[in-house]
C-alpha cells in the first residue's frame, strides 16, 4: 500500500518512473489481511535495505525478504498459484436445529470430517460462475483449478474455538473463496443439500452465501514453473521463503491472528452473517434470487475480499 511505496521512496529514492514497474502479486481488499504478498520492482540496492525500509514502515507492515529476478518479472504473470487460509469460529459450524449457537460450541470429529469431505468437493477443474459476481455461465475464465482445500484441527482463542481452512488454486476469482466457504457452512448448518455443489456449477443460477471477508489470508504465492527454469541457474535464487517461515508465523500470531479473534468478538461478523442465512433460498431460480439478493445484500458486514488474482 502507500506505506510501503513512502518507506522505498524514502530509504531507495525509487523515482516514480520506477514505480511503474512495480507489481503485486495478488490483491487483497477491506477486511483481508496478507502473510505472504509478493512485490516485483525495479530497486537500488543498497546495504541493510531490508532493515532501513522497515523502519519507515509501520509496525503491521514488514518487508521480510529480497531476491534477485530475471528481467522484466512481473510477480502477478509469473506466479503459478495462491494459498489462502481462512480463520473462522467453529460455531459457523453448528448444526441450526442440534446444535448450541453460540460461543462455548465445540467441533466434534464427525463434523470435521464432514466439513473436509464437503471442501474436498471443489478440487479440480469447476465452472465457479455462482461464485463470483463477475462471470456468466458461458465464460471460459470461469473455470478454475482448486489443488486442495481442507480445514484443519480446531484450537481455542480467547475462549472461542477457532478453526483454519486452507485452499490453494491457481487464480480466484473476486468473492469466489468466501462464498465457497459460504456454501459449505450453510450445507453443514443444515440449510441445503450437499447436491448443490455439483448444482452450482452447471448453467443454473444458484444463490450462493458470501461468507465474511474477516478472517480471510492471503498465506503464500507459488512460483513453480519459475523456480524450475531459473530457481537453479546460478544466477537467481528460487522464490521460496522457508528461511522467513519462523518470521511469518511469529508476524501472523503477532498481528493477524489477534486482529481476526479481537474483531470477531466485539464486532460479531460470523454471528450476524449466520443469522442471514435463513433468507437464502437454495432452490431458488434465478427469477427468484434477484429479491433475496436484494435483501442480503445489506448483510455483507464485510467489504470484497480482495482475491481477484486474474491477470487478464
Amino acid at each position: 500500500g502507500a506505506s510501503c511505496l513512502e518507506a522505498l521512496v524514502i530509504t531507495c529514492s525509487i523515482s516514480f518512473i520506477i514505480m511503474s514497474f512495480l507489481f503485486l502479486c495478488a490483491r487483497t481488499d477491506k477486511g483481508v489481511s496478507a502473510a505472504g504478498q509478493i512485490v516485483s520492482l525495479k530497486v537500488r540496492l543498497i546495504d541493510d535495505v531490508l532493515e532501513k525500509i522497515n523502519n519507515h514502515l509501520p509496525s503491521h507492515i514488514r518487508i521480510l525478504g529480497l531476491k534477485r529476478v530475471t528481467g522484466g518479472f512481473n510477480s502477478k504473470n509469473k506466479c503459478d498459484a495462491r494459498t489462502y487460509s481462512y480463520m473462522l469460529p467453529t460455531f459457523a459450524f453448528a448444526h441450526k436445529d442440534h446444535d448450541v449457537q453460540e460461543e462455548t460450541y465445540r467441533l466434534n470429529k464427525e463434523t470435521l470430517e464432514k466439513v473436509n469431505k464437503l471442501l474436498a468437493c471443489y478440487k479440480g477443474t469447476h465452472n465457479f460462475h455462482n461464485f463470483t459476481s463477475q462471470k456468466g455461465p458461458k465464460d471460459p475464465s470461469a473455470k478454475r483449478y482448486i489443488m486442495e482445500m481442507y480445514c484443519g484441527e480446531p484450537f481455542v482463542r480467547e475462549n472461542v474455538e477457532f478453526a483454519v481452512i486452507q485452499v490453494k488454486g491457481q487464480s480466484f476469482m473476486m468473492h469466489q473463496i468466501r462464498k465457497m466457504i459460504g456454501l459449505v457452512i450453510a450445507i453443514v448448518k443444515g440449510y441445503a443439500e450437499e447436491s448443490i455443489i455439483a448444482r452450482s456449477w452447471e448453467e443454473e443460477k444458484v444463490d450462493v452465501p458470501k461468507a465474511p471477508g474477516l478472517g480471510l489470508v492471503l498465506e503464500r504465492v507459488h512460483f513453480e514453473k519459475y523456480n524450475r527454469r531459473f530457481g537453479n541457474d546460478g544466477l537467481h535464487e528460487p522464490l521460496e521463503w522457508k528461511e522467513e517461515e519462523e518470521k511469518i508465523a511469529v508476524f501472523k500470531e503477532q498481528y493477524i491472528y489477534p486482529t481476526i479473534i479481537n474483531t470477531e468478538r466485539e464486532e460479531k461478523s460470523m454471528m450476524n452473517w449466520l443469522s442471514t442465512l435463513s433468507i437464502h433460498d437454495f432452490n431458488s431460480s434465478a427469477v427468484g434470487m434477484q429479491t433475496n439478493n436484494k435483501t442480503s445484500k445489506n448483510s455483507d458486514f464485510e467489504g470484497s475480499d480482495g482475491c481477484d488474482d486474474d491477470s487478464e
